[in-house]
C-alpha cells in the first residue's frame, strides 16, 4: 500500500510538476475554558513540528508552513465550530491540530471538517465514542482512548491494593467516558465503585458533591475532571474536609496547575497520560523552549508532525489526496522515524522509501486511525509531579 501511494504521489508530481507554496496549519485548541493551562504547550509542541519538518527546504519541493491559532474553548461546541469555520473559509489551512477536548472535537468533525472535507489530527480528544464515529476518513488521534485509559487505570490501583474507589466525573463527553470505562474495568477485576458521580464545572463550592463522596467511601477518590477547572475544586473540598487525601488522576488532571493549588497536601496521589520513553527525545529537541512534559505537548508535536509527513508521502497539500496516506506514514514497515528526524523523514520519502513514524509518543494508528496507547506513570512527591515508569 505504501509503495502505491509513492508511486501515485511520483506521477501526480511528474504530472503537474513539483512546487513550493506557503499553506496555513490550523491549531485548534482549548486556549481558554477548563484545560487552558495545557493548551499552550500542545500547540508549542506542534508548531515545532511544523519547522523541523520545513526547516531544511526539504518539504514539498520547498514549501513552507505559518501555523494559526484558534480556539475551541473546551465546552463551548458553537464557540469551536464557529472557530474551524473561520480557520477553513477565511485564513484556508490545509490541515487542523485540534480540537482538544472530545465534546468540542465532535462537534468540528460533523458540521466543520466533514462538510468541507478537511482533515484533522486531534492530540488530545480521548473519549470512546470518538472511535466509531463517522468521520470520512478524515479524523484521526494521536491521544488513546479513554477506553485504554479506563484499563490501566483499573490495572494500576489493583497493583496498589486499592480495592474501593469513589468516583466524581465532570459532567460532559469526556468526563462519562472515561468514568464508565474506569468504572467497568476496575470492577471486572473485582474492585467496588462506591459512588460513580457527576460534577458541574464552573462552580464555587463543591461541598455538597464532596459530602455524597464521603458518605459513599473508598480506599480512594478517582477524579475524572478538569485541573482548571471543578476537579481542582473537588479535590480542594475533599482536602477540607479530611473527605480524602488520595487521588487518582488521569490525563484530564496531570499539570502544573496541581503542584501550584495542593503542593505536597496531596503527596502519594497518582496519575497517568499518554506518553512513552520516545517523549525523552522530544525533550532533548524542546530543550528550555517550552514544558516537554505537559501533557499533550508530545501528541500535539506528534499529530502536527502526522499532517506534513502524509503531505510528503502523497505529493499534495490537498486534504482529500494526504489523508489517504496518514495512515501508512504512522504505521510500519519502515524506517522508525523519531523526534528530531523530520528532516530525515523528509528525505526517505522524497526518495519513494517507506517511514514507521514513532514521533514522541510512540505513534501507531489503530482502528479508524486512533493511537493504540502508551502511558506515563506519575506521583505526587513532595508537591512535585514525578514520572515513575510507562505503560
Amino acid at each position: 500500500m505504501k509503495k502505491l501511494l509513492m508511486a501515485s504521489a511520483a506521477s501526480a508530481l511528474m504530472a503537474t510538476g513539483a512546487y513550493a507554496e506557503d499553506i496555513k496549519m490550523g491549531v485548534l485548541l482549548a486556549f481558554t475554558g477548563p484545560l487552558e493551562s495545557l493548551a499552550p504547550a500542545i500547540a508549542d509542541g506542534a508548531e515545532l513540528a511544523f519547522t523541523e519538518a520545513t526547516a531544511g527546504g526539504k518539504f514539498l519541493d520547498g514549501t513552507t508552513v505559518t501555523p494559526v491559532r484558534a480556539d475551541s474553548t473546551c465546552i463551548d461546541s458553537a464557540a469551536a465550530t464557529a472557530a474551524a469555520e473561520r480557520l477553513i473559509t477565511a485564513d484556508g489551512v490545509k490541515g487542523i491540530v485540534g480540537a482538544m477536548c472530545s465534546g468540542a472535537t465532535g462537534a468540528v468533525l460533523a458540521n466543520v471538517a466533514m462538510p468541507n472535507g478537511m482533515v484533522m489530527i486531534s492530540p488530545s480528544a480521548t473519549s470512546p465514542a470518538l472511535s466509531t464515529v463517522e468521520d470520512n476518513g478524515l479524523f484521526f488521534r494521536t491521544a488513546p482512548s479513554d477506553a485504554r485509559q479506563g484499563e490501566v487505570m483499573a490495572d494500576i490501583l489493583m497493583e496498589k491494593g486499592i480495592t474501593s474507589a469513589a468516583v466524581t466525573y465532570t459532567n460532559n463527553d469526556y468526563g462519562k467516558g472515561l468514568s464508565d470505562s474506569f468504572a467497568a474495568a476496575f470492577e471486572a477485576k473485582g474492585g467496588t465503585i462506591t459512588i460513580n458521580a457527576a460534577h458541574e464545572d464552573g462552580k464555587a463550592d463543591y461541598s455538597a458533591e464532596v459530602g455524597a463522596l464521603a458518605s459513599a467511601g473508598g480506599d480512594i477518590l478517582v477524579v475524572v475532571g478538569y485541573v482548571d477547572q471543578g476537579g481542582s475544586g473537588v479535590i480542594q473540598g475533599a482536602l477540607d474536609t479530611g473527605a480524602f487525601d488520595m487521588f487518582q488522576l488521569p490525563d484530564g488532571m496531570v499539570s502544573v496547575t496541581l503542584e501550584e493549588r495542593f503542593g505536597s497536601d496531596i503527596d502519594g496521589s497518582f496519575g497517568q497520560i499518554p506518553g512513552s520513553p520516545a517523549a525523552e527525545r522530544f525533550a532533548e529537541i524542546v530543550g528550555g523552549a517550552f514544558d516537554a512534559t505537559s501533557t499533550y505537548a508530545d501528541t500535539g508535536y506528534d499529530a502536527a508532525a502526522l499532517i506534513l509527513l502524509a503531505m510528503q508521502a502523497s505529493g499534495s497539500t490537498d486534504p482529500a489526496v494526504y489523508k489517504d496516506a496518514v495512515m501508512n506514514v504512522a504505521n510500519a514497515p519502515g524506517e522508525e522515524i523519531y523526534p528530531g528526524e523530520l528532516e530525515k523523514a523528509m528525505d526517505i520519502l522524497a526518495a519513494g522509501g517507506d517511514i514507521d513514524y514513532v514521533g514522541a509518543s510512540a505513534v501507531e494508528l489503530v482502528g479508524q486511525g486512533e493511537s493504540a496507547g502508551s502511558y506515563r506513570m506519575i506521583e505526587i512527591q513532595d508537591g512535585k509531579i514525578v514520572n515513575v515508569g510507562y505503560q
